[in-house]
């Protein structure tokens, strides 16, 4: 019997569906998104508003995750990401670095959004009347964060 080869063949080798299972996963998606508003409450259009984080294992030398992002604020003060919810480095609970820039503004603006309020060196060192300003607010799957400049209800902004 003489056997003819076919077209086409499949190249092995074959792994079960299991093998690859969270490959690609870095963490559950989140999206962050928040108004940036000045003394008055009037929106600030065009603030750049930069954000860096550990990943969802609370490491920041992750090769496979950037941590990092920058976007502006829109005419409504409104600035969003879409990144991953970060794990807890050592000795920290899971958060969100910010730097706010904006025209007019005599130094960069620096604060932390927590998902949580929990023992944390940098959120215990902010008087606890004011703690739950650094705390997000979540609305389904969006993280909302809005940020005031100054104020009544001024964000806890922190020192270079």
């Amino acid at each position: 019997m003489k056997l003819i080869p076919t077209g086409e063949m499949t190249l092995g080798p074959f792994f079960p569906r299991e093998f690859a299972a969270g490959a690609n996963h870095l963490g559950d998606e989140i999206e962050i998104a928040g108004k940036i508003t000045q003394l008055d409450g009037a929106p600030l259009d065009n603030v750049v508003v930069e954000i860096w984080q550990a990943d969802s294992a609370g490491r920041y030398d992750n090769p496979g995750f950037f941590g990092w992002a920058r976007a502006a604020t829109d005419a409504s003060g409104v600035y969003r990401f879409r990144t991953v919810k970060p794990g807890a480095p050592k000795g920290r609970i899971p958060h969100i670095n910010f730097l706010l820039l904006y025209s007019g503004l005599m130094r960069q603006l620096q604060t932390v959004m927590f998902f949580d309020l929990a023992p944390d060196p940098v959120l215990d060192a902010v008087p606890e009347k004011r703690r739950k300003l650094l705390v997000a607010h979540r609305e389904g799957t969006v993280y909302r964060f809005d940020l005031r400049l100054r104020g009544e209800r001024e964000t806890p902004f922190f020192d270079d």
